[in-house]
């Protein structure tokens, strides 16, 4: 058994989890320590059970609790050297004993899963996603990528479930009142991912036929709503003559945690 929930997900801060049969993770704590635990408290988990916290990438909005959370809580944190040296802040809070490093594109255990951390194009230090891997089925989670190419894609075969970034409406981050530089950034090639895009992804994945449900995350507050990713999503995905009822598509809530996700 796996199990997966979007606690929070979306530019005010990320933070997911993912529960085996004997180990409970977090990827990323991008709000507070209070919040944490709430969310984890309102889908009966709990922050005392949490055997560790891997770490995608640097920005606030994917660490801002990550430091607390394991001080208080005594929970290692993993991260790539790139991404530990560029939080120093969240670093300092951290006990020694407590800092765990990997490496991109090499796999570690934790318990009974497998990880496989993979590069992913952002701006950040060393950025990742994760394939998560228990056994008998393969989840991944895939945000913060400013575009997606043959590489990623051929990261994400072999999963029966996706988190994947739908940041954006391109026609929405033009009319917006972002200035240039930062529209230019957040649609470059190592900025977020469109909608459009992630409807493309997912018709690439499904010709592998093993992805069975995919949960949009990482939502622009500003640029998009989750309306409007699912449904241009589905438009992709029927343009390319596909059933519908093959795959189940859902948006991850900024706010609150997704539903369960068993695989």
């Amino acid at each position: 058994m796996i199990r997966f929930c979007s606690i929070y997900s979306g530019s005010s801060g990320n933070c997911l989890f993912v529960n085996s049969n004997h180990t409970k993770i977090l990827i990323d704590a991008g709000v507070s320590c209070k919040k944490v635990c709430e969310g984890l408290d309102s889908v009966g988990a709990s922050i005392t059970d949490i055997d560790a916290i891997l770490v995608t990438h640097e920005h606030s909005d994917h660490v801002q609790g990550i430091g607390t959370v394991s001080q208080k809580y005594n929970i290692p944190v993993y991260a790539n050297i790139e991404t530990w040296n560029a939080m120093e802040k969240q670093r300092d809070k951290i006990a020694e004993e407590n800092i765990r490093f990997f490496e991109n594109d090499k796999d570690f255990g934790l318990n009974d899963l497998t990880i496989h951390p993979f590069s992913t194009p952002h701006d950040a230090a060393n950025s990742c996603g994760f394939s998560i891997h228990n056994g008998t089925k393969r989840l991944s989670i895939a945000t913060d990528i400013g575009h997606m190419d043959n590489r990623l894609i051929s990261e994400l075969y072999d999963s029966s479930f996706v988190f994947l970034e739908a940041n954006y409406d391109p026609e929405i981050l033009k009319a917006s009142r972002y200035p240039y530089p930062l529209k230019q950034r957040i649609s470059g090639p190592h900025g977020h991912l469109s909608n459009d895009t992630a409807g493309k992804t997912i018709y690439n994945l499904l010709l592998k036929k093993e992805l069975k449900e995919v949960m949009l995350g990482h939502l622009s507050k500003e640029n998009n709503f989750p309306e409007l990713a699912y449904q241009t999503v589905a438009n992709e995905l029927i343009a390319q003559n596909t059933d519908l009822n093959n795959i189940g598509i859902s948006v991850a809530n900024r706010y609150q945690p997704s539903k369960i996700v068993n695989l």
